[in-house]
């Protein structure tokens, strides 16, 4: 007896009708009774050697049409599981080598030193000697990092975070702070020769800047906004465009605009209105500040922890429209003051389906409807996926 693969799972295994699991199975793959799987229409040669080891990448055997479905599935699947359903519009895709932030782990072992992403459900670490997602730029300091921190003495393991900025790559690296004149020199000379941006360490203490001979910024809604070490970003910049798009789409003519959860101000520099900007760390926040007033914007920035202190119902109503950008865990609090609001619309982006979901059904349970959903998939072959929804009454 044999089954076809029908869809794909939220965390990446193919399902049959009846409910049977297979790993690495793409829609049109038919699983045999023990467990064999014979490639189907849609299962494609995995372009990187070091899948599906590597846990940068859980879905390389997809192509892009099942893909894309697997990423509009995971939104609709989310709504179906709060008994919600709404427009879901074609999703966006960001192409292979566009990721401009990444994680990379480092260890020092055997007398060498291992960089790359962490193997699935492991802290063991691939090292990479190729990648199908990152920016060429970022993916040109791979092999110089490795020598860099050969060179500086590393021992143990350490955290290398890495960003494109408008001035070139920025590099942060978390639990490890080399001290002395010889580690100044070959940070510098690194910089220098692989044209680094920005270098900071943080041995636990903040990040320490080590090397940055202009100031790095991050161009957001046409402005260049300063950019603190390790600061989020959104994954890939055509992602960010059309979640960009959907945003403005979403408030639509609204002349006063909160922006919930705003950071450096993705959405707040992109909209034409006045914005309330409200976020609750300090760095992103000053540095907001600091690009609306230098570009004469009407943004007005405020530190608050929305989940310590969510905006009430008589503070929302102030505003034509509600932009909502929560982390992971979703805004739950606040979506329920934001389901009593008296606002025209919101539009609110997410990096969890299923968060989401539940916000959305607090909304929905207030008498809001969900307009349409642009889901996203800037994490190219992850089950990472994201999305901007209009809610409207």
């Amino acid at each position: 007896m044999t089954d076809t693969i029908i869809r794909v799972a939220a965390r990446g295994d193919g399902i049959t009708a009846d409910g049977r699991h297979a790993a690495f199975a793409a829609p049109g793959d038919v699983l045999a009774a023990d467990g064999t799987l014979t490639h189907g229409p849609h299962h494609q040669v995995p372009p990187c050697r070091h899948f599906p080891t590597c846990g940068g990448c859980q879905l390389q055997h997809l192509d892009d049409d099942s893909y894309a479905a697997f990423v509009a599935d995971r939104v609709s699947s989310a709504l179906d599981g709060q008994g919600l359903a709404a427009p879901i519009r074609a999703p966006h895709v960001s192409p292979p080598n566009t990721r401009r932030r990444a994680t990379l782990h480092a260890e020092a072992k055997g007398g060498r030193i291992r960089l790359g992403f962490s193997e699935e459900k492991s802290h063991a670490i691939v090292d990479i000697a190729e990648c199908h997602i990152l920016r060429p730029e970022l993916f040109a300091l791979v092999a110089p990092l490795r020598g860099l921190l050969q060179r500086l003495g590393f021992k143990r393991r350490c955290d290398i975070h890495l960003a494109m900025a408008d001035q070139g790559p920025d590099v942060t690296i978390t639990g490890f702070a080399p001290e002395g004149l010889d580690a100044a020199e070959a940070i510098i000379a690194f910089c220098e020769r692989h044209k680094v941006a920005r270098l900071s360490v943080d041995d636990g203490m903040g990040p320490e800047t080590r090397w940055e001979p202009e100031p790095v910024t991050i161009t957001l809604g046409g402005i260049a906004v300063p950019l603190p070490p390790g600061a989020f970003l959104q994954a890939t910049e055509d992602g960010e465009a059309a979640l960009v798009a959907a945003v403005r789409e979403g408030v639509g003519k609204a002349g006063v605009v909160a922006d919930l959860f705003t950071g450096l101000g993705t959405f707040a520099l992109a909209l034409p209105a006045r914005v309330y900007a409200a976020e609750g760390a300090r760095d992103a926040l000053f540095s907001l500040k600091a690009a609306a007033n230098g570009a004469g914007r009407q943004v007005f920035a405020e530190h608050r922890d929305l989940y310590r202190r969510p905006l009430t119902k008589p503070e929302l109503d102030r505003f034509d429209a509600i932009v909502l950008d929560p982390p992971r865990a979703g805004a739950r609090d606040q979506a329920e003051a934001l389901a009593q609001a008296d606002v025209s619309a919101i539009a609110y982006v997410s990096c969890n389906p299923a968060s989401f979901a539940r916000d959305a059904k607090m909304l929905a349970d207030h008498g809001w409807r969900i307009d349409w959903v642009q889901p996203v998939g800037q994490f190219r072959w992850s089950t990472h996926v994201e999305l901007a929804a209009r809610f409207v009454r």
